[in-house]
């Protein structure tokens, strides 16, 4: 499919049921080629689920999931990564006993299909540092390259496990609450950082925190029980009283 169409991954009447209970309940769902789309809802309205469904580690009881054009919905979660959808805290280990370099030498290894190939010398995993510094570069943690990532503070950790998402190359990224259990300064530091590595990619996120919802996202989808409550700017859908009663309270 040409780059130019407009979606780049759609899913059609998307349903995953566990013994008769319906997690996800036929959600359409077209995310926007180089746009930053949200799912919102309260807790145990599927979002997470959705996102397990498109990256494999579910299999839909019901329903169709296309990337660009494509059919992937009997697709492997390991090719779908191939593909280009790679689902960053999920894929991107991060290995507290490493340094920052040497995490994300580990994922570049993943994108060569290097993994597995104990017997190389350690000295053969030189040629990936320029590229690894450049990932921690773009991420902010260039200063960091040799630091020990368990005693790294946690906004950085997360950053890292971004660094680490872009060295597999990803058309499309899943971020599933990127900004949870941070403080403010942390929460600004990985918004700003999400923003910088949208260019020429897609983002698809879940995320609590509605301020970096709002700043950061083109399209919101609101689940509620597992189905697509409602759907557009953050602005629109923060005006819908049957959000504001599903999800942000009668405060909001």
């Amino acid at each position: 499919m040409s780059d130019a169409a407009p979606y780049i991954l759609e899913t059609q009447g998307l349903t995953k049921e566990f013994k008769g209970f319906t997690a996800v309940d036929t959600v359409d769902l077209k995310v926007r080629r180089h746009q930053i789309h949200a799912l919102i809802g309260p807790n145990g309205a599927g979002k997470t689920t959705v996102f397990n469904l498109l990256t494999k580690f579910l299999i839909p009881t019901r329903g169709k999931i296309s990337f660009n054009g494509q059919d992937i919905t009997k697709t492997k979660s390991a090719d779908i990564s191939r593909k280009g959808v790679v689902r960053s805290f999920q894929i991107s280990a991060v290995f507290p006993q490493m340094t920052a370099r040497e995490n994300v030498r580990v994922a570049l290894q993943r994108k060569l299909g290097t993994s597995f190939h104990f017997w190389r010398p350690l000295s053969s995993l030189n040629q990936l540092n320029e590229r690894a510094d450049e990932l921690l570069d773009m991420v902010g943690l260039n200063k960091f390259a040799d630091s020990v990532v368990g005693d790294m503070a946690y906004g950085r950790k997360r950053a890292l496990e971004i660094a680490t998402t872009l060295a597999m190359e990803p058309e499309l990224m899943l971020l599933d609450e990127p900004t949870q259990g941070m403080g403010r300064e942390d929460v600004d530091l990985v918004t700003q950082l999400i923003k910088k590595v949208s260019a020429d990619r897609t983002i698809l996120m879940v995320e609590h925190n509605l301020g970096v919802v709002s700043t950061l996202c083109d399209t919101v989808t609101v689940l509620q029980r597992g189905a697509v409550l409602t759907e557009g700017d953050y602005d629109t859908v923060s005006a819908d009283p049957r959000v504001k009663e599903a999800y942000m309270g009668k405060a909001a």
